[in-house]
């Protein structure tokens, strides 16, 4: 059978026209011969996740991101995942964009749910999810530290500032005089410290000697302290405070008035009986040495007593009185 010409152009165009639109295809990421899976995720921003990113599954590619749309209505963008993997995806599963590292852009992993059997069909929406990358964790811990550093160098400006005011001409004399006087003194601090080094070396038998006596002192201190704990201290101490106890008794007994110097403490009676008692003992005492024959008359032919004569003024009846 003889093929015509007609025949064998149809056939060049159509073998063109599938091998376009294979290439177009391949080019696209898409292999005409393999069965693709798509899915479908809503997420309300990707940043840094382009079209054709990587779709992981436990780290295996198993898809790509095939396009990337907006929702003009809510804002929230629609992402379409082509997954060439027979692996059971459950209905529960969760497309989670994350970054693998510094250079690469975010991919988008799926993380299935073994616990749940019901299986995604094609065209299904899968749950959403945002992995916090390294980039953005380190953000995260740069921005607080961005802040404060962006304070540091505002005050830093202010005391710079500050500073170029305060030191004009005059200031900036007045503190080159004040270290040149700083450099003097520390210099008559250096010559001051060798002068009491070489105090020291020329002293230092006398300061060994003080220290020997010091140590000498310390020692008897120790053995006095270990006198001190060898003596019966506590008896010592219970023997005062049993003598104590006893003067504090005698003490109040004086003062609520037992006994008889209770009662010349407290008996104001008491005490002017005795006082007269004492002042009448020293009239009579007064009249004897006076008019010793009142008392002791020895008289051999039988001499008249004298009568008795009261002194002129009776201290006894002015006690009374």
């Amino acid at each position: 059978m003889k093929i015509t010409r007609e025949i064998k152009t149809a056939i060049l165009v159509i073998a063109s026209i599938l091998l376009f639109i294979w290439g177009y295809s391949f080019l696209k990421g898409r292999d005409l011969f393999i069965n693709y899976k798509t899915f479908y995720v809503e997420y309300k921003s990707v940043e840094g996740l382009a079209t054709s990113a990587p779709v992981t599954l436990n780290g295996l590619v198993v898809g790509k991101v095939s396009s990337i749309a907006i929702n003009e209505n809510t804002g929230t963008l629609l992402v379409e995942l082509q997954l060439k993997t027979d692996f059971p995806i459950s209905k529960s599963s969760v497309a989670s964009i994350y970054e693998p590292g510094f250079i690469g852009g975010k991919q988008i992993a799926i993380i299935p749910n073994f616990a749940d059997k019901t299986l995604a069909v094609d065209g299904q929406r899968l749950k959403a999810g945002v992995k916090m990358g390294l980039t953005d964790k380190v953000g995260d811990q740069l921005a607080p530290l961005q802040e404060k550093l962006e304070k540091l160098l505002g005050s830093t400006e202010k005391l710079i500032s500050g500073l170029n005011n305060v030191l004009d001409q005059q200031g900036q004399q007045e503190l080159k005089l004040t270290l040149a006087e700083l450099s003097k003194t520390m210099e008559q601090f250096h010559k001051a410290s060798k002068n009491v080094n070489g105090l020291l070396d020329d002293n230092r038998s006398q300061i060994t000697s003080v220290v020997t006596k010091f140590d000498k002192i310390s020692g008897d201190f120790s053995q006095i302290s270990a006198s001190l704990n060898k003596a019966d201290v506590g008896k010592t101490v219970t023997n005062l405070n049993a003598t104590l106890a006893k003067v504090d008794g005698i003490v109040n007994g004086l003062e609520s008035g037992k006994g008889s110097m209770g009662k010349l403490l407290n008996d104001e009676a008491f005490y002017q009986n005795i006082k007269t008692s004492t002042k009448e003992l020293e009239l009579l005492l007064q009249d004897v040495r006076l008019h010793p024959t009142r008392y002791v008359n020895i008289s051999v032919f039988g001499k008249k007593d004298k009568p008795y004569v009261a002194p002129v003024q009776d201290s006894v009846s002015t006690i009374k009185n």
